[in-house]
């Protein structure tokens, strides 16, 4: 083969590498990218791992098993492996304990501080039961060194039981939700208050317009306030609503207006009578009291 032509078979591999490069750097769109993007990196799409990324030893270190404290460590170790919690292997358990204290003691020596301590714990009962037991007064044998250590297991599995029975009982924003339900109590209109102003204002016209009608006679006259309740009542159950003036007309002179108008009040305060307004500066409508059946 001539030079030339082995130059062109070399020449030829590395122009496909070119081309292909191009084509990857070329833009695609934007479904495509986001498609094909392991992540997203300030809002731009990441299609491959960068080469310099840096990922710590313990980041990807997982831990299985967690437990709340010694004890419960103690116990998990009892009941996984079905020993008499009465009569606890201690070679064999303290063995376990203190491996799970040897990883926890490379990465947390703060935590791992209250474990060391019932490590010692363990150690101290184990020495103790491989010394020869001595006799205390009265020829009893001495008692036996897991005891104490047994009666914190068992209270601290009962608090542990409870516990998980409490946390099975339902609460509320975690397992259930409390519903809300808006119901409209009644539909009739509620009238506003009357302003005492208004009702001053408007019993002010009624005394001006009985002051032009009345008579210069002096004469004593018994009036009864009753009467006059009697009397607006039948007025009231002829018509629904009557104006707060209307209720005055042809009443009289001063002193029997005066009367009726208390009569009136004396409706309203046994809440016989009702004294309404629809708006303010409105007129004063009187009707009888709304009674349900």
């Amino acid at each position: 083969m001539s030079p030339d032509a082995a130059a062109e078979t070399l020449a030829e591999p590395v122009a496909e590498p070119a081309a292909a490069l191009e084509a990857a750097a070329a833009p695609e769109p934007d479904n495509a990218a986001d498609a094909a993007a392991i992540a997203r990196l300030y809002g731009e799409p990441l299609l491959r791992m960068p080469t310099d990324l840096y990922i710590p030893p313990d980041a990807l270190e997982i831990f299985l098993d967690a437990f709340e404290g010694p004890l419960d460590l103690l116990l998990y170790l009892i009941r996984k492996q079905n020993f008499n919690i009465l009569d606890i292997p201690m070679a064999q358990v303290t063995l376990q304990y203190l491996e799970y204290v040897d990883q926890i003691r490379v990465h947390n020596l703060e935590l791992a501080a209250e474990y060391l301590l019932m490590a010692a714990m363990l150690i101290e009962i184990k020495s103790r039961m491989l010394l020869p037991q001595r006799k205390v007064e009265g020829d009893e044998e001495a008692g036996d060194p897991r005891a104490e250590l047994v009666r914190r297991l068992l209270e601290y599995e009962q608090i542990k039981l409870a516990a998980y029975d409490i946390n099975a009982v339902p609460q509320l924003d975690r397992d259930f939700v409390r519903t809300q339900l808006f119901i409209e109590q009644s539909s009739v209109p509620v009238w506003p208050d009357v302003d005492a102003g208004d009702l001053q204002r408007a019993w002010m016209d009624v005394l001006k317009r009985a002051k032009l009608t009345q008579h210069h006679k002096i004469s004593r006259q018994e009036l009864s306030v009753r009467e006059h309740m009697t009397a607006i009542l039948r007025q009231l159950q002829s018509s629904r609503f009557v104006e707060f003036a209307d209720l005055f007309n042809g009443v009289g002179s001063v002193p029997i207006v005066v009367v009726h108008f208390v009569a009136m009040l004396e409706l309203a305060k046994e809440t016989l009578i009702e004294i309404t307004q629809a708006e303010p500066f409105a007129p004063i409508y009187v009707r009888l009291a709304y009674s349900p059946a």
